[in-house]
């Protein structure tokens, strides 16, 4: 049996961050984890790192702002995976400085882990969100660095919570407000789901130099559709209160930012259908169709545990 890559991870301490580390140990990879000096001094983090260290991990002090330690740990590796924060999305560029300089590197999965920064229809109103992450690409592009991009839309712990309402913490039990006319499909995929697809690209020929659209079938759903399925675990129908994109566009100028960002990712998902206009085939692969065996959490099995 051929080894199994040795993966770095950048961002082990989040939430994506820590289930990649656990899917690439579990998935048999030698596990690296680069980790700044403060984190063994913030309690919840030192109890994360110790718990992967227990799995098998190697953690590697280092930063982003720190080219010698990247340099260090990248060159302990085959494949490099960023799972930072989006505000954090500019700092990979000393990331993929060291890449280029260690030329060591046979992939790279930079921090994306949602939309398609090259499909997005609202670049006008997402206050550079994902053009800093189109920026990224066109650099390890530029560099000619082997990459994946991975393409995973929503987090089911990003609005599903609320049954897309901003502001509310849980679903509604009475009255639910529909962004547009309810009906353009987005997608949400569980974060520990999305790790076990990306771990799975990094040994895969067939997802070089290409992205990685996870769209699974039962994850895939409107406004209308999420409230029907909402309707039927709690046994009552909510009063729909539709508003219309002229009033969506109004409350996001409105709203002051960052305030108004929830409401920018709906009008983007569920009004401009930006996570599923196009067709997957006709600019890269489906993860679904790619990796049949992988089982993931549907929407419908999340909502359940809402109830």
């Amino acid at each position: 049996m051929e080894d199994k890559s040795r993966i770095l991870i950048i961002g082990v301490t989040g939430n994506l961050g820590f289930h990649l580390a656990n899917k690439s140990i579990e998935a048999g990879h030698p596990t690296y984890g680069l980790v700044r000096e403060i984190a063994f001094s913030i309690p919840h983090k030192s109890q994360l790192l110790q718990t992967l260290t227990n799995a098998g991990a190697k953690l590697i002090k280092g930063s982003l702002e720190d080219l010698p330690s990247l340099i260090e740990a990248i060159q302990q590796v085959d494949v490099v995976i960023c799972a930072v924060s989006a505000k954090q999305v500019l700092d990979q560029k000393l990331l993929i400085k060291a890449i280029k300089q260690s030329g060591c590197i046979k992939r790279f999965i930079p921090s994306e882990f949602g939309l398609d920064p090259d499909k997005v229809q609202i670049s006008d109103l997402d206050y550079d969100f994902y053009s800093r992450k189109a920026e990224i690409r066109r650099l390890v592009e530029a560099y000619g660095i082997p990459h994946t991009y991975i393409s995973c839309n929503f987090f089911t712990s990003y609005l599903l919570p609320s049954l897309v309402q901003p502001g509310l913490k849980s679903p509604p039990k009475d009255k639910v407000s529909i962004f547009g006319d309810g009906n353009t499909k987005a997608v949400f995929v569980k974060e520990i789901d999305v790790a076990t697809f990306t771990i799975s690209t990094v040994d895969d020929p067939r997802t070089l130099n290409k992205v990685l659209y996870l769209r699974p079938p039962g994850n895939v759903y409107s406004m209308n559709e999420l409230v029907d399925i909402w309707e039927n675990k709690i046994g009552k129908k909510l009063e729909r209160v539709y508003i219309p994109e002229e009033q969506v566009l109004k409350s996001i100028q409105e709203t002051p930012h960052p305030n108004n960002m929830e409401l920018v990712f709906i009008y983007s998902a569920f009004i401009k259908g930006d996570q599923t206009y196009f067709d997957i085939d006709s600019c890269g692969l489906d993860g679904t169709k790619l990796y049949p065996h992988v089982k993931y959490t549907t929407i419908s099995d999340y909502l359940a545990t809402l109830v």
